[in-house]
């Protein structure tokens, strides 16, 4: 298989021999990780390691899914410690931020904002935010998902399966688990990717064909069970004709052979209120054991492949879902070096968060390197503005507004009685409800709906439009945010005395940066201009910040 040839090096051995070079003074990871990007670029210019606001911004951005607060930027900026910026990275991954925030990153990534199966969006957040407060193995977490035993902590986990349609469960696992869009394989040998074969399709297929729902007649809560499997899958393909047959088979693995059972020894515990009997056989767990092994390095890849992305903005491969030998990654012994050591790692998130965030290659700036007008977004000469997701874009304005507590009250309240009134979203964006959303959950639905993409489409690349540009400038919803209210950012500046020290608290509050001088004498001009509508006045300004491509980026 060409595929393989991607990672032929890959072996036991060699992970072997990189824990080996580890114990004998090998340089971090994230110092391996500058010298092949600069290694595979040659000689070409880097720009040099951002300015401290600038980093601050985007490491909090990236962890905690907010801008930093004033407060902490005037503290990071006057700390004179050599390692602040690793201080910085631990007490954010520790934070309980980073785990509300890498839950919606997960969502987003995992669910592409789709509402599916009976586990409840609380519940799916509270094992993904239960597990990423303490030192997160991914492995684990992806087998809990595809495993979906419905029982205890780890019952959450199964709406990654959502109502256990087999081509869709077939078709995700691939795409976000093994960075293989086998849509097309369903029907034949995909036409373009030599290596992807209509057989790696229905191997897949395979393990989770028994799987289907059952509801539990006492408890009334839904289960995902597995039915007796006891023969292979068969399919054909509608270009040559004739059958032919798999059993469960990661793609370029080996077949799992079928067990046959003596009659009546086929089940390890009968059919009880409404589920049925447990087959002896379970392929859908033998899936979350044989796709999460260490040995498995598709799995492997791809999962460094996208934590790269969600930190850079670019996977080395890109499409994320497209690893195939027709689009090679950009930096391939990057790409193996990384998987290796995640897996040596035991699959440790955090800390293969915390080694890309420590490097040279995370830390660039974002402008280009003097004498330089265009760069290959491949080559991380430079690092690459992403545009902030919805969730990130809410909590940045609430922020920088000085509204973080918005509908706290009315979302207590909700919670409390079920049978509030259901605010009329569509009725929001058509004009017909003038309401402002009541909560910060209806302040997120409507982020996600004009950030966002549809449900079922995943958000990798950035997708400007009209609606949203148009949204931030006269949404109802920010305008409200920018009117004078105790403690919030126009109260603060009407309050604050001297030109100066409002551009200084304004810059701070919106960019997470001091004003240039050029900036704080247009802030001085504007305010001369109009001075009996100061609170107006002091709104426009922080309105044209929040519409700033500056602050719609993290860069």
């Amino acid at each position: 298989m060409v595929l393989r040839s991607l990672f032929a090096n890959v072996t036991p051995l060699t992970m072997g021999l990189a824990f080996t070079l580890r114990l004998f003074g090998a340089p971090a990871l994230h110092e391996q990780i500058d010298d092949l990007v600069r290694a595979k670029a040659g000689d070409v210019p880097f720009a040099g390691a951002t300015d401290d606001a600038s980093f601050l911004r985007r490491v909090t951005l990236d962890l905690t899914g907010n801008i930093p607060a004033p407060s902490d930027v005037n503290a990071f900026l006057e700390a004179p410690s050599a390692d602040k910026r690793t201080a910085h990275i631990d007490k954010l991954l520790s934070s309980n931020a980073f785990a509300v925030h890498w839950a919606d990153r997960l969502t987003v990534m995992l669910l592409e904002r789709q509402d599916q199966g009976t586990v409840t969006n609380e519940q799916w957040r509270h094992f993904l935010e239960s597990s990423l407060q303490k030192k997160p193995a991914w492995d684990v977490m992806v087998r809990h998902m595809i495993e979906a035993k419905g029982h205890g902590s780890e019952r959450p986990a199964m709406k990654f399966l959502g109502t256990a349609n087999h081509h869709t469960m077939t078709e995700n696992i691939a795409r976000l688990f093994l960075g293989m869009d086998l849509t097309c394989a369903r029907c034949h040998d995909h036409p373009s990717v030599e290596a992807w074969k209509q057989s790696d399709y229905w191997g897949l297929f395979a393990y989770l064909n028994p799987t289907r729902q059952a509801t539990h007649k006492t408890e009334n809560q839904v289960y995902l069970v597995e039915d007796l499997a006891t023969t292979k899958i068969e399919f054909e393909s509608v270009f040559n004709p004739g059958k032919k047959t798999t059993g469960p088979r990661l793609p370029h693995g080996k077949e799992v052979e079928i067990p046959t059972f003596e009659e009546g020894d086929q089940y390890e515990k009968p059919a009880e209120e409404g589920l049925p009997a447990v087959p002896r056989f379970h392929p859908r767990e033998l899936l979350a054991r044989d796709l999460t092994a260490a040995d498995n390095f598709l799995f492997a890849r791809n999962s460094v492949n996208r934590m790269w992305f969600l930190l850079m903005g670019q996977g080395l491969f890109h499409p994320l879902d497209e690893m195939h030998d027709h689009n090679p990654p950009s930096h391939p012994q990057l790409l193996d070096l990384l998987g290796h050591e995640f897996v040596a790692h035991a699959f440790d998130l955090k800390w293969l968060l915390r080694e890309i965030l420590l490097s040279e290659t995370y830390q660039r700036d974002s402008r280009l390197p003097e004498g330089i007008s265009q760069v290959d977004p491949t080559g991380y000469q430079v690092s690459s503005p992403k545009p902030l997701t919805p969730e990130q874009l809410l909590r940045a304005v609430l922020r920088a507004t000085g509204n973080p507590q918005y509908g706290a009250a009315r979302q207590t309240e909700q919670k409390a009685n079920p049978e509030t009134k259901k605010f009329d979203r569509k009725g929001y964006f058509t004009g017909s409800n003038t309401e402002l959303p009541p909560s910060l959950e209806e302040a997120e639905a409507i982020f996600a709906l004009t950030f966002g993409q549809s449900p079922g489409k995943a958000e990798v690349d950035f997708t400007p439009g009209l609606n949203k540009a148009l949204f931030l400038m006269n949404d109802r919803m920010v305008h409200h945010w920018l009117q004078p209210r105790e403690g919030n950012l126009i109260d603060r500046l009407q309050n604050t005395t001297g030109t100066n020290e409002v551009a200084r608290q304004l810059y701070l509050s919106v960019l997470s940066r001091l004003p240039e001088e050029e900036e704080q004498l247009a802030v001085e001009d504007y305010l001369q201009q109009i001075p009996s509508r100061r609170p107006a006045a002091l709104a426009d300004l922080a309105w044209a910040l929040l519409n700033s491509a500056e602050f719609r980026f993290n860069h």
